[in-house]
């Protein structure tokens, strides 16, 4: 069985563990459900908050081109040339890369007006913009961890597949580095999170135990509080 997938939902040796991206995913997933819901959230006129909320949408929005460009460098060519059935697919998910940016062009267009004055209908704009690039997003998780991560267990090597995720991390912010960990752990399952974890050095390790968690705790609670009120909204 490919290392993507054993019966423990542990990695084995010979195959790319392709299920670190499903991982991945959950982080856009999530996030890209929340974003629209803080936008909306945000009273009129409140242009801290909107300040804060656009700080992270900009946060957001480069973690999600670093990783489809990623996708664009070092996978896509891979399967091109090795898979047999892989160029139509390809294009597929290069044109899915297409829309989504093109969602995001809007969310460009609305979020500077909306981050200045906190504008209520800047921000309903906003959040509709968010809405559409959600919709575009997941058909292409979706697809890709359908039909794109078989054929990369299949045609990529361990060390190919795992550069991927070093490439992730090498253009990472240091101080970014502990929010991300705290995201992709978030929804993880307890091998999940040991897994990852695992891969981190220990020193590493040992600062998200006694720093990261909570800072990551609170940094969450900081943009999610106002949510627990917006019921009626």
């Amino acid at each position: 069985m490919p290392r993507s997938s054993t019966p423990s939902g542990l990695p084995v040796a010979d195959r790319p563990y392709t299920h670190e991206m499903v991982v991945v995913h959950r982080v856009f997933r999530r996030e890209s459900a929340l974003l629209p819901r803080m936008v909306r959230a945000v009273p009129d006129g409140e242009s801290a908050r909107a300040a804060q909320v656009s700080a992270y949408l900009t946060d957001y929005v480069l973690g999600l081109h670093h990783h489809h460009t990623l996708e664009d460098e070092l996978i896509w060519p891979l399967l091109r040339a090795r898979a047999d059935d892989a160029e139509e697919l390809v294009a597929r998910m290069e044109e899915q890369h297409g829309r989504i940016d093109s969602t995001l062009e809007a969310v460009a267009l609305w979020a500077p007006q909306w981050q200045r004055s906190a504008d209520s209908v800047a921000g309903q704009e906003l959040a509709l913009a968010l809405d559409e690039h959600r919709l575009a997003l997941l058909d292409h998780l979706d697809d890709e961890e359908r039909l794109v991560l078989p054929l990369v267990a299949e045609h990529l090597t361990v060390d190919e597949w795992d550069l991927v995720g070093r490439r992730g991390l090498e253009n990472l912010p240091k101080d970014k580095v502990m929010f991300a960990i705290g995201a992709i752990l978030e929804d993880a399952t307890e091998d999940e999170r040991a897994y990852f974890l695992g891969k981190a050095p220990l020193l590493g390790r040992l600062v998200w135990k006694l720093v990261g968690r909570r800072q990551y705790a609170a940094a969450c609670h900081a943009l999610r509080a106002p949510l627990s009120g917006e019921a009626g909204r």
